[in-house]
């Protein structure tokens, strides 16, 4: 089975069909790997308008939802935020595959799936 390319806007209308479920959100980029578990209340995004570096992501995808982290060994810690946010850019990809999204970003990949 292949992974559908998506557009913002698409990936957009399906996740917001997700809100309700519990998900789990894994990060992976250079020296950095967390899993987080949360019930996934609302989605929103955020335009950064005033970038003061390339580090600064150009826009924030903002699950909003109680939840948990897990990062390495240690034992889940509850999200020091009511909220995960995924820095997205112009070269972002949306993929999608059965009932789990990929984003590959310059900085690394998340895979947002159903619990």
């Amino acid at each position: 089975m292949n992974m559908t390319d998506l557009t913002i806007e698409e990936f957009n209308q399906l996740l917001q069909q997700w809100q309700g479920e519990n998900i789990r959100i894994q990060k992976h980029e250079l020296r950095d790997e967390d899993t987080v578990t949360m019930n996934l209340k609302e989605i929103s995004y955020e335009s950064n308008t005033r970038r003061l570096d390339e580090y600064t992501p150009m826009h924030l995808l903002f699950l909003h939802g109680q939840g948990q982290t897990q990062t390495g060994a240690q034992n889940a810690q509850p999200l020091p935020s009511p909220y995960y946010e995924i820095p997205l850019e112009d070269s972002t990809r949306y993929q999608h595959l059965n009932d789990r999204f990929t984003l590959n970003t310059e900085r690394g990949t998340y895979t947002i799936e159903k619990e």
